[in-house]
């Protein structure tokens, strides 16, 4: 029995968009730790008698700290072999993984990172919406909606004077100061979109522009977790045109 911890990333939800490397961890496990955002079914590529823990973390509804995932990690590896820590997204994009490798290298047990499919792009690309588009977004923006400390970043503000697409990831709580932002400098009118369970069969969807999205996050019932996406390519978004139309007649 060798330590050893493997960081997998889960993709967004949609359980086929792991990776093939991502597999061939998961078969090699002798325990898996993973979260929330990762896809149940992916477990089944454990094998049977692999330890199997759940250690879901997500804003305002933690049952492990970080400081105890990095903790059992090491005990884990210590104790059974090779971890796999299933992370949703991308393990290196918002997901801590770099805090885990590290503690575990400071207890001298080998690490190995398999990169996930980000939904930070994958969610957009779900719903039809490209991050850049020639002639439409040079580039694009990847913030998180809420700091350690509960705050919103300060990226943020630089971003609502950019003209490139800005994805906010974790950022639901705060979508009505985000918003205010905008319509602040000036860019109400700018399309967005909020997208819950991102790639998942229960995927929702909410299109319209920055001044009236916080409404209609409100009127939908959507909820956390959600992917905003801000920017002209918004517009690109099949019914675009049509929510539009729709949030118009009912204004007036």
């Amino acid at each position: 029995m060798q330590p050893k911890l493997t960081l997998v990333g889960a993709g967004p939800g949609d359980g086929e968009l792991i990776t093939l490397k991502g597999i061939r961890a998961l078969r090699q496990a002798d325990a898996v730790l993973y979260d929330d955002l990762a896809n149940d079914s992916l477990l089944d590529f454990a094998p049977k008698q692999a330890l199997k823990t759940y250690v879901g973390k997500r804003a305002g509804k933690a049952s492990f700290t970080q400081e105890e995932i990095n903790t059992l990690i090491v005990r884990l590896a210590q104790e059974h072999g090779h971890v796999v820590r299933l992370k949703g997204g991308d393990p290196y994009v918002f997901g801590r993984g770099f805090e885990e490798f590290d503690y575990a290298r400071q207890y001298g047990i080998p690490c190995d990172v398999v990169p996930g499919v980000s939904s930070s792009i994958a969610v957009a690309a779900s719903q039809g919406i490209p991050v850049t588009s020639r002639g439409v977004s040079e580039s694009f923006w990847v913030i998180t909606g809420t700091t350690r400390n509960g705050e919103l970043a300060d990226d943020l503000r630089l971003a609502v004077q950019s003209k490139a697409t800005v994805i906010v990831l974790m950022g639901l709580s705060k979508v009505n100061e985000i918003c205010a932002l905008y319509c602040q400098a000036g860019r109400g009118q700018l399309p967005m979109a909020v997208v819950q369970n991102g790639t998942r069969p229960d995927e929702q969807s909410v299109i319209g522009q920055v001044w009236n999205i916080p409404q209609l996050v409100a009127e939908q019932g959507v909820g956390a977790p959600a992917v905003l996406i801000i920017g002209e390519v918004v517009s690109l978004h099949p019914s675009y045109l049509a929510e539009c139309l729709r949030s118009a007649s009912m204004t007036y």
